[in-house]
C-alpha cells in the first residue's frame, strides 16, 4: 500500500516538474514582440523557436505560432519556403481555432494574415467567418485575454480592411467611440 502511494506521488511530482520546465510566455510581452517581428526576421525566428519548445500549447499560443509562421513566409526569400510556411500557418490557425473557437485574438491574427496574403494564393477562405466571429464577440464584450488596447486595434483593423458591411461599420464605429 505504501509503495503504491509513493509511486503515485513520484509520478505526480515528475509530471508537475515536466510542466514546470516549459515556461509559459507572458501574453502582453508576446504581443509586443509579435509587432516587432513584423519587420524583423531575427525577432520572428527567436519567437518562433521559443514557442516551438512549448509542448502543450493553448489555442492562443497556437494562434501566435500561426502568425509567426506567416511572418516566416513574409521574411523568406525562397518561394518554396514562402508557400510551405503559409501552408503550415493555415494548419496551425485551424488547430488554434478548433482549440478556442471564440477567442477574438486568434480570429484577429488569422483575419489579419488572410487579409494581407494575396488572394490568388487561396489562403483567404476564413475572412468572412473570422469577421463574423470577431463582431459577435465584440457584441458580447467577450474579449478573453485581449486588453482594451488590443480590442481597439482589432476594431480599427476591421474598419480599415473594408471587409465590413455598412451596418457592421456603424456598429464598430460606435463600439470604438465607447472604448476610447
Amino acid at each position: 500500500m505504501f509503495k503504491k502511494h509513493l509511486l503515485f506521488l513520484i509520478l505526480t511530482f515528475t509530471t508537475l516538474m515536466g510542466f514546470a520546465d516549459t515556461p509559459q510566455p507572458n501574453i502582453p510581452h508576446l504581443r509586443k514582440k509579435l509587432m516587432q517581428a513584423i519587420n524583423s526576421k531575427p525577432t520572428t525566428d527567436s519567437l518562433y523557436k521559443s514557442l516551438e519548445m512549448i509542448q502543450q500549447r493553448s489555442g492562443l499560443l497556437n494562434g501566435y505560432m500561426g502568425a509567426l509562421e506567416a511572418l516566416k513566409a513574409k521574411h523568406a526569400w525562397n518561394p518554396y519556403f514562402k508557400i510551405k510556411y503559409l501552408s503550415n500557418c493555415e494548419d496551425t490557425f485551424k488547430e488554434a481555432v478548433a482549440q478556442d473557437p471564440h477567442n477574438i485574438e486568434i480570429r484577429f491574427m488569422r483575419f489579419s494574415v488572410e487579409h494581407n496574403v494575396p488572394g490568388f494564393l487561396g489562403y483567404t477562405k476564413n475572412l468572412a467567418v473570422d469577421k463574423q466571429e470577431m463582431i459577435h464577440q465584440i457584441e458580447l464584450k467577450n474579449y478573453g485575454t485581449a486588453d482594451k488596447e488590443l480590442v481597439i486595434t482589432v476594431i480599427k483593423f476591421m474598419l480599415d480592411s473594408k471587409h465590413c458591411t455598412a451596418d457592421e461599420t456603424n456598429f464598430l464605429n460606435k463600439t470604438l467611440a465607447a472604448l476610447k
